[in-house]
């Protein structure tokens, strides 16, 4: 890599996009939006709670829910915010090309996710489950679709960011934003991880 794009760093042990003042309240202002996002997804698992038992005689949980399918997508979710880590990891370090290395990966894992996804949704209509069928698809269908969206914006997002990356290279700005979008998706692997045992091991127990 000897054409490797290296930012030099400040003196200081501040990272890169802590280094303007704008970065540092951007960055705050960010984790108050993952707070009322996470308000949002309580609100929605607790409707699940409460509804997913009521399947007017539908399709269960039991029945619909598939172990291969749903473990897939957890593992490529985990490995998707260990590799959007490194992309991080390597901002810090100055290294574009690295950087932008591991967020391409993290947005062809976030796709294969989604693919997963779609798939897993399309069988279940096929099924007959649909959100009208019940109270419990429906509240299925909009508490893991919601994530969904979530995951699709996060794609596009890190798409934009790699557009800039390759035009501006890393300064305080394209790192403050290497850094946010990085904590919103370990922010989804997070809730994720929340469906996976409330939603998805629950309902083949």
């Amino acid at each position: 890599m000897a054409h490797e794009e290296v930012l030099s760093t400040p003196s200081s042990d501040v990272p890169v996009e802590y280094s303007t003042e704008d970065g540092a309240l951007k960055i705050f202002g960010f984790w108050i939006f993952l707070a009322t996002d996470l308000i949002l997804f309580a609100c929605l698992f607790t409707m699940y709670q409460i509804l997913h038992i009521n399947t007017a005689g539908g399709p269960t949980e039991q029945e619909l829910y598939d172990v291969p399918g749903f473990t897939a997508e957890t593992l490529i979710l985990l490995v998707s915010s260990f590799t959007c880590g490194l992309a991080t990891l390597e901002m810090r370090r100055g290294r574009r090309s690295a950087s932008m290395g591991w967020l391409v990966v993290t947005v062809l894992l976030g796709l294969s996710f989604i693919f997963l996804e779609v798939r897993e949704f399309v069988d279940y209509v096929n099924r007959g489950a649909t959100m009208q069928r019940s109270a419990f698809l429906s509240s299925f269908f909009t508490l893991v679709g919601t994530h969904g969206c979530h995951v699709s914006l996060g794609i596009l997002w890190m798409l934009s960011i790699l557009y800039q990356l390759g035009r501006r290279g890393i300064s305080a700005m394209t790192a403050r934003k290497i850094f946010i979008v990085g904590l919103y998706w370990h922010f989804l692997d997070v809730v994720w991880v929340f469906i996976f045992t409330v939603v998805y091991l629950q309902g083949v127990m």
